[in-house]
């Protein structure tokens, strides 16, 4: 698109099914690999990523003609299929259902990398769901909690 001019920050975040603590250290990094490669071949750009065994957070740069909900699609699709293909874990490997979408501007981009870059010190305080409700409110996004993932306590 020539003339087109954007800076678009999106900060992701999406669990393994049922929140499931199943994103072993021992193939963390790999599987944070594979993903950052699903969205560098769809012409995106990943500035963070990391997560907990249950959760990952990412943060990325998109182009205005891509489909953000496309492009999560395709990371949980094809990673879930890559980890099932290994047998990181015993049965099948899944991801939740749905994922949060938060704008991060330029003022805030090294401040949301050093979030995502400190995750396990961050859950060392607060669990996922507290973190996911703390986001949701903080960006004033309307929810039903009964509707915000399936929390296995």
């Amino acid at each position: 698109m020539a003339n087109t001019f954007y800076q678009i920050y999106i900060h992701t975040v999406f669990a393994v099914k049922g929140r499931q603590s199943l994103i072993a250290n021992a193939w963390k990094d790999e599987a944070h690999k594979y993903i950052c490669g699903i969205v560098n071949n769809h012409h995106q750009k990943v500035y963070a990523i990391n997560g907990i065994p249950n959760h990952i957070h990412l943060l990325l740069s998109i182009n205005p003609d891509c489909r953000l909900s496309d492009l999560m699609r395709e990371v949980k699709a094809n990673s879930s299929k890559w980890i099932n293909k290994r047998k990181f874990v015993k049965g099948k490997f899944q991801w939740q259902e749905g994922f949060g979408a938060f704008s991060c501007s330029q003022s805030q981009l090294n401040n949301t990398i050093a979030y995502i870059d400190n995750q396990e010190i961050h859950h060392s305080k607060k669990s996922f769901k507290e973190e996911y409700i703390e986001l949701l409110q903080k960006f004033n996004i309307e929810y039903d909690e009964k509707y915000v993932f399936e929390w296995i306590e």
